[in-house]
């Protein structure tokens, strides 16, 4: 591709608008994300879960779709519930929860599920959370310049908080599962919000000496390929070598194996020596 005409589709993506595909586009994977984490098998006889409790899926719905908002407006000392006062997004939001859980034929969440479907929606999503990324890093930036650390944190959380939200959001709809959350198991897609808060951060303290549109579409791709690699190909999370190697080195593994080698060598020369001591006939037996 020609140069000039990369960096001109570099400008379009960085000046896109989020408003209103791509946040539909996260909307409807939050909300069938909440639909998903139901109980699958009911009684027969019995309706299911979001038919019976409406509220409880809306307002976990809800929490999942601004969850970035509300968990960095809290560290930031911000109102909680300012996310909310957008009444467009939340109207939007609340229009595809609808659709999502009580569109006739329940045609949306099926057409949401198909393959095609889902990797634009998905696609469209990844463009949204490297907006929202870039936008936390710039905004944290200016209320504490010299603060790197609040500054990936906060971006990581934008990026990043439905999955910090989701014990939350449980707890909601009556189910706690303390075991598993995104601090003891963290996913790819947190991983990810990380890498892109560092480059961001990068890029703005003059560490990456590259156009602006250039290292902005270079994240947006990053985000869309591996996730697309994901639903296509299975690859959940591509860093996850890189962390066994880190861990080998680092965190006390190597030392671990070269400890285990050491015992296994020690158990084969006491198996040879005992086999060497010489065996006690009948008669020795009998004197001692």
């Amino acid at each position: 591709m020609d140069p000039q005409t990369f960096m001109d589709i570099a400008t379009k993506v960085t000046k896109l608008k989020m408003y209103p595909y791509f946040d539909i586009a996260h909307y409807t994977l939050m909300c069938m994300s909440v639909r998903d984490d139901l109980p699958q098998n009911q009684p027969a006889g019995t309706q299911p879960f979001y038919r019976r409790h409406p509220l409880s899926t809306w307002l976990s719905s809800m929490l999942l779709c601004f969850a970035g908002s509300i968990i960095a407006n809290i560290l930031l000392g911000e109102p909680a519930i300012t996310p909310f006062k957008d009444h467009r997004s939340v109207l939007t939001a609340t229009a595809v929860w609808y659709l999502v859980f009580y569109s006739p034929f329940d045609l949306v969440y099926k057409l949401a599920r198909l393959l095609p479907f889902k990797m634009v929606i998905c696609g469209f999503k990844e463009v949204q959370r490297a907006s929202k990324i870039y936008a936390a890093v710039n905004h944290t930036a200016k209320l504490y310049p010299n603060a790197y650390l609040i500054i990936v944190l906060i971006g990581t959380i934008k990026g990043a908080g439905s999955y910090l939200m989701k014990n939350f959001e449980r707890l909601i709809r009556g189910v706690w599962v303390p075991g598993t959350n995104e601090i003891l198991q963290p996913t790819f897609a947190t991983k990810a919000c990380l890498v892109a808060s560092i480059v961001f951060l990068l890029e703005r303290l003059n560490y990456i000496q590259a156009p602006h549109p250039l290292i902005y579409f270079g994240v947006v791709i990053f985000f869309v390929y591996f996730k697309l690699s994901a639903l296509l190909l299975g690859i959940h999370d591509p860093f996850a070598p890189f962390e066994n190697l880190f861990c080998a080195i680092f965190m006390g593994g190597m030392w671990d194996a070269l400890r285990r080698a050491v015992v296994r060598e020690q158990k084969p020369q006491d198996e040879r020596d005992r086999n060497d001591m010489p065996m006690k006939s009948k008669e020795d037996k009998k004197k001692d």
